[in-house]
């Protein structure tokens, strides 16, 4: 019976899941990534231990799902998008990948803005260099390690390092090599934007861009002793995961804005022409003439991550340890909190911000009768506020009336009952637990032949959906929130600079920290 294989790749964990022919999850198998921070906003993961990882994650998902290997039809990796991944001129990994939460580019980013390379770039590229862009890292690169940048071979993003890894094949797909360096009205790679950012020179390391469902290469022999996967299994080109999240979930379409709540702050919608802002990112979408226009910040779930590691972090190691989830234990705690009148607010800003580099988190209204269902509340509603702040700028610009709402705390009733009622729209959510491994699995079967087309879902989608109407009482009262919530920021802007500053002292050696 055919199965596809779809690799979802994000910021600390990496993961394989077997798909059958229907949609039906058969297995799913994880590994955990080590996020390196030598200093700080420097943000890097290890390639070759990426790559092993994930090589462990499809051998043991293969054995999960009771299908042999020479079942799957057709295989594509989505990952994180943004940040940079080098090779050498001999294809090696040139040092470790920095990753997308990374900002150590915001100096030459505030150095765009001021100048007219901003505009210049929203003009020409569809938008704003943003601090983990590869434009920003590559200009950071040619700076501050110019050796470094002297043998760069060829840069290409997360998922396009796994496909390097299956195939021995180097290049990227439509929507990935739209991130800075594509023409917004020609969608196709400018030798100006290079040269807008002082790059010219690595014209020849751009990676070929193919459709996203294109076969790209086939799993070689030493891939496929790694994985226990069938050596010459077709891979085709994946897409970034913004956009294969919200294919899987079926929120990728015209008059839908897709939310998706990961470590990244993602809100987008499809249109048939370009329109560019500086509030959103105008890239491509998967077929040539449609574009995806995302507003995003890296301030999303990554924000409740870090509360659950560092404050929750004994209960989540004995919890796992039996068998029980850390989100099942709390979530008595966070009902109870949503029960009460809380003055409780959370700026989910510990990674990035709509507000700039120097923006950085924090509560506010915190009193000594607060417990951590408290805090914990004010950072799912930071979380919310902070996708309301993008979705309102997406709404000046494109007609919608739903919102598709992807990602790990999606799962959550309660929490997708919070999003309707936040945004004042219907929020749906799809019974599919992995929606971006899905809609890379799509693009797998359309390219190997299975289906038409990657949105050629099999699935009854509006059988698997559930709805959420906002409640006018709720959504009244979070308004009330909502604007105390960027009243706040919008004093703090001048104020976060002058926190930021008390951290220019000399750090001590070595990395600051890993997480596993």
């Amino acid at each position: 019976m055919p199965t596809l294989l779809g690799i979802d790749s994000g910021l600390t964990v990496t993961k394989a899941v077997i798909f059958d022919i229907d949609g039906t999850p058969l297995a799913a198998a994880r590994r955990r990534v080590t996020q390196f921070i030598p200093k700080a906003h420097h943000i890097e993961r290890d390639m070759d231990e990426l790559w092993k990882a994930t090589a462990d994650a499809i051998r043991e998902a293969i054995s999960l799902s009771g299908r042999p290997a020479s079942d799957i039809e057709g295989i594509a990796a989505t990952a994180h998008g943004d940040g940079i991944y080098l090779l050498d001129h001999a294809r090696k990994p040139l040092g470790r990948a920095i990753l997308s939460l990374d900002s150590r580019a915001g100096a030459i980013v505030d150095r765009w803005t001021e100048s007219d390379v901003a505009d210049l770039a929203i003009e020409l590229t569809g938008q704003i260099p943003h601090v983990s862009a590869p434009s920003a890292l590559l200009a950071w690169i040619r700076e501050m390690e110019p050796e470094r940048y002297k043998r760069i071979g060829h840069f290409i993003s997360c998922k396009d390092w796994l496909r390097f890894c299956l195939t021995g094949t180097i290049g990227t797909d439509r929507t990935e090599a739209s991130t800075s360096f594509t023409n917004v009205k020609t969608q196709n790679y400018s030798e100006d934007a290079l040269r807008l950012f002082g790059l010219q020179d690595l014209v020849d390391a751009l990676p070929p861009a193919s459709r996203s469902d294109q076969i790209v290469g086939r799993v070689t022999r030493e891939a496929a002793q790694l994985t226990g996967l069938a050596e010459g299994t077709p891979v085709v080109a994946g897409l970034h995961d913004v956009t294969a999240s919200a294919l899987g979930a079926g929120g990728y379409a015209k008059g839908v804005v897709a939310v998706i709540a990961g470590t990244y702050s993602i809100n987008e919608t499809l249109s048939s022409e370009p329109r560019v802002d500086r509030r959103w990112f105008c890239r491509n979408g998967i077929a040539p003439g449609i574009w995806n226009s995302m507003s995003i910040s890296p301030a999303s779930t990554a924000n409740y991550d870090w509360f659950l590691d560092t404050l929750c972090a004994a209960e989540r190691k004995n919890g796992e340890a039996q068998g029980n989830s850390i989100h099942a234990l709390l979530a008595p705690e966070i009902d109870a909190a949503f029960e009460r009148p809380s003055t409780a607010l959370f700026h989910p800003y510990l990674f990035g911000s709509p507000y700039g580099a120097a923006a950085s988190a924090g509560f506010f209204g915190l009193g000594g009768w607060h417990d951590r269902g408290d805090m914990l509340r004010a950072v799912l509603e930071g979380i919310a506020f902070n996708h309301r702040i993008h979705v309102d700028a997406l709404r000046d610009g494109f007609a919608f009336d739903q919102a598709r709402l992807a990602g790990g705390i999606s799962r959550n009733p309660a929490v997708v009952q919070m999003f309707a009622d936040v945004l004042g729209m219907p929020v749906t959510v799809t019974e599919t637990d992995e929606a971006a491994a899905w809609g890379a699995a799509l693009c797998a079967a359309s390219g190997a032949g299975v289906f038409a087309d990657p949105q050629s879902d099999p699935r009854d989608t509006a059988a698997i959906a559930k709805t959420c109407r906002p409640d006018a009482a709720r959504s009244a009262d979070y308004e009330k929130r909502y604007q105390v919530f960027r009243d706040i920021a919008d004093a703090m802007i001048p104020l976060w600079p002058r926190i930021a500053a008390l951290a220019q002292m000399p750090a001590a050696a070595g990395d600051l920290g890993r997480r596993a």
